[in-house]
């Protein structure tokens, strides 16, 4: 049946993406034909979700190969596929280009960071994980190193990390929900969250692989239309990524207009060159460690495929990366345009509808004047205050990040069809990253403390049914807490790059790489370099008393917190290297089976217990 399956991959996802087009293209005839804006919203929000829905259903296992690495039968291009959307989270789709429209130039240390990470990852680990042949990140630090401890430890780092992320993901399909379903904010994260379980919960890694599948075409798609419209509009070319150098000469004439301070194009006006630098290397490092990136590479069916699979997946996500700054670019025009046509001040009675859509959603100020969010003219009016009666300007305007990508079809009025389009696309990114990023937490939880040091005698049915109540228990958690807004999507996102690159970097690469690394070495990394970045993650946004601007903060050379990790990535390689050179080195089997692991031919060495 697997085999049928997987053999038949092209001409399956063949049919789902016609059937998709044709879809696409009934919403834009109904929509003509007159069909509310509302009921368009609804089907590409409804109709995806039950397609996922019906994935998950269909893969449903009761395998533990299956349900923890899909059977390691994934094709290097559909893997590929798969961590692209696994990878593309609430972060890329959402945030990315909306950063940056509003840092500009320093913007591309995300871009930066996040595709050199996959340098790492293919050069120093997805293929020697995939043949040392464990089924979680904690599950090698256990082997490798040797007892319990590294094990725990690991997954402690992991679930700090992906709760982290996992919280900003479903904080991303809450925005999205909210504003594209027309519910409160707070029952749209639930909404985000029943679309995530019915992932994940019945076929695990399998359900997961070939519906991020699916999400994959859907996000790509929707990120692209939009960029291609605008170019097409702006310039006659439908080709963004090289036309949106022409945008950003105009972007610059109206800046001179507006009188705006800090230009699009000019380095270093938000950040230093150091913070830049800083958050590119914490962002590489952070790719280079994040389990459910990791998770993805032990799918694969040979060591090779992995190699294989790590280009894919750079092919898939720079089609993403490399519309982002076009997609910003755009954007921007399109906003700084309406000010220009004004004569530079717009009148409070010409408020778009847009910005009253995206003013307040569930108690985001996504879109504020004069510092407040825009709820009706009234308000604005009286923030504003008198000497600005007769409007407001470019500077007095602030866009959120998280609503740039997701607004930009109602700034460049593009039909509602495409709207919906574009939501679908931002809900598929949100949670196919959340299907991974609970699976990685659940599966590490079920498989390496559950299994490996509960009971390890548990059934296939047990171990499954602990592995979907952690992943139901975890999923709530993180919905509540998604709740409060702890922060925008984009800085959750870079805590938990630095979480994980501090935590497991350092013990993952030298245990590939370096046989005399030893379990107290592995043991002092971890504790020491995520415990320097966590100490000083939490100290710079919270201080001691864990209360946001208190003024107890800690500061330690005016380094930004989503650039935590360059204080624990360090620390956790010297210590996890001195202190292995200071303890009896490994036995000399395990020494030997590293040095085996880094031979590039050769299949799995280790065999796991069913």
């Amino acid at each position: 049946m697997r085999g049928d399956f997987t053999d038949n991959l092209g001409r399956i996802y063949g049919i789902y993406v016609g059937a998709f087009a044709i879809f696409v293209i009934a919403m834009a005839i109904l929509e003509q034909l007159g069909l509310p804006a509302k009921y368009i919203l609804w089907s590409y929000m409804g109709l995806t979700v039950l397609v996922y829905a019906f994935i998950g259903i269909m893969s449903r296992t009761s395998q533990v190969s299956e349900y923890y690495v899909a059977g390691r039968s994934v094709p290097a291009v559909y893997n590929g596929m798969a961590t692209g959307a696994d990878w593309m989270s609430g972060a890329s789709f959402v945030g990315m280009a909306g950063s940056l429209y509003v840092l500009g130039y320093d913007g591309l240390a995300f871009v930066l960071g996040w595709t050199g990470g996959y340098v790492l990852v293919a050069v120093l680990l997805a293929p020697y994980l995939r043949k040392f042949g464990a089924y979680t990140v904690p599950d090698f630090l256990g082997t490798r190193y040797g007892g319990n401890m590294p094990r725990l430890l690991g997954i402690i780092v992991l679930f700090a990390a992906s709760f982290t992320y996992v919280t900003a993901q479903i904080y991303a399909s809450g925005v999205i929900a909210s504003r594209f379903l027309g519910i409160d904010f707070e029952w749209a994260v639930f909404a985000g969250l029943a679309g995530i379980l019915v992932c994940s919960m019945l076929g695990g890694m399998r359900a997961v692989t070939w519906t991020q599948v699916a999400q994959y075409i859907i996000l790509i798609v929707a990120y692209l239309v939009p960029a291609v419209w605008m170019s097409t509009v702006k310039t006659g070319v439908p080709v963004p990524q090289i036309m949106y150098g022409s945008v950003l000469g105009d972007i610059t004439g109206y800046e001179q207009q507006l009188g705006v301070a800090k230009s699009h194009v000019q380095p270093f006006t938000n950040y230093t060159p150091r913070d830049f630098f800083f958050l590119i290397f914490c962002l590489m490092v952070g790719t280079a460690s994040l389990p459910h990136i990791l998770m993805r590479f032990f799918t694969t069916p040979t060591v090779r495929e992995a190699r294989k699979s790590v280009g894919w997946s750079l092919f898939f996500i720079f089609l993403l990366y490399f519309t982002a700054p076009a997609y910003a670019a755009f954007a921007k025009f399109n906003v700084m345009d309406m000010f220009v046509q004004a004569g530079g001040t717009l009148p409070y009675d010409q408020i778009p509808a847009w910005m009253y859509r995206w003013g307040n959603i569930g108690g985001n100020a996504l879109i504020s004047i004069c510092g407040v969010a825009v709820t009706d003219q009234a308000a604005v009016m009286a923030a504003c205050g008198a000497e600005k009666a007769a409007g407001f300007s470019f500077a007095d305007l602030t866009l959120g990040r998280d609503m740039i990508v997701l607004s930009t079809p109602e700034i460049a009025n593009m039909p509602w069809f495409v709207i919906g389009l574009v939501g679908a696309g931002g809900f598929a990114a949100a949670l196919s990253t959340a299907d991974g990023l609970l699976l990685a937490i659940a599966n590490a939880l079920s498989h390496d403390i559950y299994f490996k040091m509960i009971d390890p005698h548990a059934d296939t049915k047990r171990r499954l049914l602990v592995a979907k109540l952690i992943l139901l228990v975890v999923a709530i958690g993180a919905a509540l807490l998604a709740q409060t807004k702890p922060s925008d999507i984009l800085s959750m996102v870079a805590w938990a790059f630095s979480l994980a690159a501090a935590g497991l970097f350092a013990p993952l690469v030298l245990g590939v790489w370096d046989a005399r690394t030893t379990r107290e070495g592995a043991i002092a990394g971890i504790v020491l370099g995520f415990g320097t970045t966590l100490f000083y993650l939490v100290g710079n946004v919270y201080g001691f008393d864990l209360i946001k601007g208190s003024g107890d903060e800690v500061n330690w050379y005016d380094v930004k917190s989503i650039s935590a990790g360059v204080f624990g990535i360090p620390v956790a390689f010297v210590v996890t290297f001195v202190v292995s050179r200071l303890t009896p080195q490994p036995s000399q089997e395990m020494q030997q089976f590293i040095r085996r692991l880094r031979v590039p031919r050769g299949g799995q060495l280790l065999e796991q217990a069913h």
